[in-house]
């Protein structure tokens, strides 16, 4: 079974590429989602961020997102930390869920691929690519958040260019190119190398 990533910075549109792979059947690991559930459901992981961040970290025994995200978009460093302790076992959770998996490949869809061990033990990797500017409309009216903020999170994400240099194949995401066909074209060859 081949392992493939699929990553794009924020906006890129990489929900919208794996939701077509998981229409043609593909099962879709979303890291992102994933971690979200595992900080709301892993004690050690819990623990570990309290510790990190304190008893604010956490309201009502659930994620207080908008505090952590207050402080590590403003300092890398707590990021980091944050990330060392996220990462590992979102990892291991992507693992488990591919060995109980019998496609003839599967999708690991993360933002941070490269900025983290999670590109480890993937066949290949898909780049979403969008230009910047698209990207930002994107996130802010998707979050509904100021332009600066954006671009806050996006400056803690690897270079948008560095990254798809990287990756194995891009699609491209431009509002002027047509994804589904960028998609279809993919399957097939990922059909034909698992065959």
């Amino acid at each position: 079974m081949l392992k493939i990533g699929l990553t794009g910075g924020m906006g890129s549109g990489k929900t919208t590429v794996s939701k077509i792979f998981s229409v043609l059947g593909i099962p879709v690991f979303y890291a992102d989602e994933a971690a979200k559930t595992i900080m709301n459901e892993n004690a050690a992981l819990k623990e570990g961020i309290i510790n990190l961040f304190g008893k604010e970290a956490y309201t009502n025994n659930i994620l207080n997102r908008k505090y952590i995200s207050g402080i590590v978009f403003n300092d890398k460093f707590k990021l980091e930390q944050l990330n060392a302790l996220v990462h590992p076992v979102t990892i291991a959770a992507a693992d488990e869920w591919a060995n109980a998996q019998s496609s003839a490949y599967i999708i690991k869809e993360a933002a941070l691929m490269f900025e983290s061990p999670a590109a480890a033990n993937l066949d290949y990797i898909i780049g979403v690519y969008a230009p910047q500017h698209l990207r930002l409309q994107r996130v802010m009216d998707r979050d509904n958040v100021l332009r600066e903020a954006v671009l806050a999170r996006m400056n803690n994400q690897l270079d948008e260019t560095i990254k798809m240099k990287l990756c194995d194949f891009v699609i491209i995401n431009d509002e002027q190119t047509a994804v589904l066909p960028q998609v279809l074209e993919l399957h097939k060859k990922f059909l034909e190398m698992a065959g």
